[in-house]
């Protein structure tokens, strides 16, 4: 029964605010908990001091790749630059292509099923020193195609292009955040 002091509403009032200074306690320790660990947010991976001012050295600059290079460096921090020379850290982009091939054919002898393969060459360095000595990192999807989508299935084959971009990116990214100091 209720209280005759307290009426039945401050009463639920109460409980609420009880509970939610338990939710917010709870997420306040999951919080502590999750960064004591090392997780850090998608797309957020803390760099080396050495990454402060970084210069992507690549022949194709528009690229998905290395747009997304660039994008995921200044997310965490670096600074980006177009003169290497002031670079404190480099990124060599020795390859970057993307290779369609067919993996199968119709009885007509027309393509049905194609894959990308993404493909990246790099190496880093800082100081005239090599952090990461150059190595290749690749990503590969499967695509059907059909001749009478034609239209689309470009604009898939495109996607997919991007896709396997970022997931490149997210490798290397893990990769330069792990040269700590």
């Amino acid at each position: 029964m209720c209280d005759a002091a307290s009426p039945p509403g401050e009463k639920r009032g109460l409980r609420r605010a009880s509970r939610r200074a338990l939710l917010a306690g709870v997420a306040a320790a999951l919080a502590l908990s999750l960064s004591g660990c090392g997780f850090h947010l998608e797309g957020r991976a803390p760099l080396s001091p050495k990454f402060k001012v970084t210069f992507v050295d690549a022949k194709d600059v528009q690229s998905d790749f290395v747009q997304g290079l660039r994008k995921a460096l200044l997310i965490n921090g670096a600074e980006l630059t177009q003169d290497g020379s002031r670079a404190t850290a480099v990124v060599h982009v020795v390859t970057d292509k993307a290779v369609q091939r067919v993996l199968s054919v119709s009885p007509d002898n027309l393509p049905r099923e194609y894959e990308l393969t993404y493909t990246v060459r790099f190496s880093v360095s800082a100081n005239d020193k090599d952090l990461l000595d150059e190595q290749e990192v690749s990503a590969s999807r499967e695509y059907s195609f059909d001749v009478n989508e034609l239209l689309a299935k470009d604009n898939e084959e495109a996607v997919l292009r991007q896709a396997l971009a970022k997931d490149l990116v997210d490798i290397i990214m893990r990769r330069l955040s792990s040269l700590q100091h």
